[in-house]
């Protein structure tokens, strides 16, 4: 017959183990999802720097004459 008060060690002993085993993959996961959201953050910083300049590019090109000659010349 077991020791009522050595399963009940052994049972918490247990719960510890799981909840450290919980706690880190909880901390893995925050350092990978602010990981995540720090390079979201970049790309969206180089995603306006982007538009920025292609709409500047579209602005020099209509500003440019157009001194070709048409197709049919």
């Amino acid at each position: 017959m077991s020791d009522p008060l050595q399963e009940l060690r052994e049972q918490m002993i247990e719960l510890q183990t799981q909840l450290a085993f919980q706690e880190d993959v909880l901390q893995t996961l925050d350092a990978a999802l602010t990981s995540q959201q720090q390079q979201l953050d970049r790309l969206g910083q180089l995603n306006m720097r982007l538009e920025r300049q292609f709409r500047e590019l579209l602005e020099r090109l209509d500003d440019q004459p157009d001194d070709r000659p048409p197709p049919h010349y």
